[in-house]
């Protein structure tokens, strides 16, 4: 027995259109998936490059901020006398110079005043400065 079986044209050309349909909604939503990727890369970097400029203001002004302390410091030192000078700590927001006794404090009350905090034991001077008013001072002058 012979089967003879028989195919029409039109289910031909509704299987290619079909498949074109098929790819064009793959093509067009790796279009649209690529687009929203790269959209989200682009506010990312964006982000990552705010952030990255924030934590650059903010390590600038932390180093001029521990400048200003330490120019202070040296400056202190210098009006007592480097040789009358044991230990230099900061404490908390105050630095303290530990002096020698017999140590001249004149040139560092001119400078800090009342600011500057003395205290006279038998075997040492401590003087007290307030690291906020340090800061303050630099940025009125700046």
């Amino acid at each position: 027995m012979i089967v003879a079986v028989k195919r029409n044209k039109k289910q031909k050309i509704v299987k290619i259109i079909s498949l074109l349909i098929l790819v064009c909604l793959f093509g067009g939503y790796y279009y649209y998936t690529g687009k929203a990727f790269e959209e989200q890369q682009q506010k990312e970097l964006e982000n990552k490059k705010t952030l990255k400029i924030e934590e650059d203001k903010q390590e600038k002004i932390k180093k001029d901020v521990e400048k200003a302390i330490l120019v202070e410091i040296e400056k202190a030192v210098d009006l007592v006398g480097q040789e009358n000078v044991k230990h230099v700590k900061i404490i908390e927001n105050k630095v303290v110079l530990v002096c020698e006794v017999n140590t001249n404090l004149d040139a560092l009350m001119v400078r800090y005043g009342v600011m500057a905090f003395v205290k006279k034991t038998l075997n040492e001077v401590i003087i007290a400065v307030d690291i906020d008013f340090i800061l303050k001072s630099k940025l009125n002058a700046k």
